[in-house]
């Protein structure tokens, strides 16, 4: 165990972290210069004595409210070879010297140790304390993981946004190779995290439609008080303490591809989609159905409906504010909307919350896995832990298919349009298939609900991408205009979702 020594640092590790945060990609107040508080901090031991691995928990008080980030860092004795992207700094240690300290994702000490916290092997260290543990931080095993791995190697993926992702090279006792792939959790929120419920529930109801959990860490840390403290160092507010999940590792799938780059290449060469399409709404739907019996559903009752389209109501005029050419489609979503609250609403249930073909990946031996049921990462926590509407996922992925129709021909390719209907229906027939719900027979919910994406798809297109917000702007008027079908008739779904046609898996995870 560490040894906790009376030291002074210079600069701070405060100091250090703030000055560097801001140019992260997964720091949320793009554009402003953070200001720290620490707030709470762990360690975990290096066996070889030379590392120091310590984990901090932050606030950045520079916005109207604090928001808390989890810092991994690692400090060393000497450069870590090939780290140099991944360097935080470096400070003068009182007692130690020189010391380099590094975002400990890239650090291969770090990696491993935190493997062997999530596996329970080893625990997690007080940072205030020589030769004490620090219990509040907790790793709970997989339901279904029963491998003892170790690792050969590590590495952190690029293109993350509002995480970090870590691949580890790992073998179990027998040397076969089984890879693991780490979330470190970079913004943290109090409560449990959707992405480790949901896919731990999953697979605990046996569940293969996604990755085996290898486990997970949580702990917790003092809420922090707007007001900043002297020292910079702590800001608790009243004592209040905040609960949440630092870490997620499950099972990685090595050599297989996420459905957008799948679908893609079948646009772009003009393949029939129908199979694979339809396979994923099957997929869909039996997720959906672990997922109720699981954790349950609740009737929606007309103030809940309500309130769901009120907030719909609200994002449109938003996208309208940036976007004043929607203005032309007013009458037409006005009527969208009020004749959703005329439906007879699904239960209520847990959902993935931010389903595109990025989400999914396609396997020889598995099919189709879906992946990151975090929900859409610009929503506070709780509101993405509680249950929503099933039909929000098959909206997004209708618009998903749709959006890759739109990428194609946003690049000058031909006309989309007959590969978008076909995928789009066969991914239904497939959901209706299993689970016995078809959408279309809620033709004006469902289209309230790919409209409602749309919106969010408009704004960020304008706020990061403005060349591409000609594709969700043309599917909005598809919809307006297709949905003069009687109310009881399927209407068309005409809808996307917003992956960057070069990098997908990054751009999807702040995307719709």
């Amino acid at each position: 165990m560490a040894e906790i020594l009376d030291a002074t640092l210079t600069p701070s590790k405060r100091e250090l972290v703030e000055a560097w945060m801001g140019s992260q990609r997964w720091y949320a107040g793009k554009g402003t210069s953070p200001d720290v508080r620490r707030l709470a901090s762990w360690r975990l031991g290096d066996p070889a004595g030379q590392v120091g691995v310590e984990v901090m928990i932050v606030a950045d008080v520079s916005g109207a409210s604090p928001v808390v980030y989890q810092v991994p860092l690692t400090y060393r004795g000497a450069p870590l070879p090939g780290a140099e992207d991944a360097l935080v700094g470096t400070m003068e240690h009182s007692v130690l010297g020189p010391r380099w300290v590094y975002d400990a994702p890239h650090d291969p000490v770090y990696t491993t140790a935190l493997l062997e916290l999530i596996q329970g092997r080893v625990r997690a260290e007080s940072s205030s304390a020589s030769d004490e543990f620090d219990d509040t931080v907790v790793a709970t095993a997989g339901p279904t993981w029963s491998h003892a791995v170790t690792v050969r190697g590590s590495s952190v993926l690029k293109g993350e946004q509002s995480n970090t992702s870590i691949v580890l090279d790992c073998v179990s006792a027998d040397g076969s190779a089984l890879p693991v792939i780490v979330k470190v959790f970079r913004m943290l929120s109090a409560g449990e995290n959707p992405d480790v419920v949901l896919q731990s529930a999953l697979r605990a109801a046996g569940s293969e439609r996604v990755p085996a959990v290898v486990g997970s860490v949580a702990g917790q840390w003092p809420e922090p008080d707007p007001a900043a403290t002297a020292d910079g160092e702590t800001n608790a507010d009243g004592g209040r303490t905040a609960y949440g999940h630092f870490v997620f590792a499950q099972e990685f799938l090595p050599g297989v591809e996420d459905a957008w780059r799948v679908a893609l290449r079948a646009v772009r060469l003009g393949e029939d989609f129908t199979g694979p399409a339809r396979a994923l709404g099957e997929a869909t739907a039996e997720v959906h159905a672990t997922l109720a019996t699981a954790l349950g559903t609740t009737a929606t009752s007309p103030d809940v409906a309500r309130t769901i389209v009120d907030e719909m109501r609200a994002r449109y005029a938003a996208a309208a504010d940036e976007v004043p050419a929607l203005h032309d489609h007013d009458a037409a979503v006005a009527a969208i909307l009020d004749a959703a609250l005329d439906v007879n609403w699904p239960a209520l249930q847990r959902i993935h919350g931010d389903y595109h073909l990025g989400q999914v990946l396609h396997t020889t031996d598995d099919g189709w896995m879906l992946l990151d049921f975090e929900g859409e990462p610009l929503r506070p926590l709780a509101e993405r832990s509680q249950p929503d509407q099933w039909i929000r996922d098959i909206a997004g992925m209708l618009r998903s298919f749709d959006y890759a129709g739109g990428a194609v021909e946003h690049s000058g390719g031909e006309s989309a349009r007959a590969w978008v209907a076909s995928a789009q229906q066969a991914f239904l027939d497939g959901y209706a298939a299993v689970a016995h719900e078809d959408p279309r027979r809620r033709p004006a919910l469902l289209a309230a609900f790919e409209l409602d994406k749309a919106m969010y798809e408009v704004v960020y297109e304008v706020r990061n991408r403005p060349s591409w917000v000609d594709i969700p702007l043309a599917a909005i008027e598809r919809l307006a205009t297709q949905f003069s079908t009687p109310p009881d008739s399927p209407a068309p779904s005409t809808t996307t979702s917003a992956p960057d046609a070069p990098d997908a898996s990054a751009a999807q995870e702040d995307t719709p």
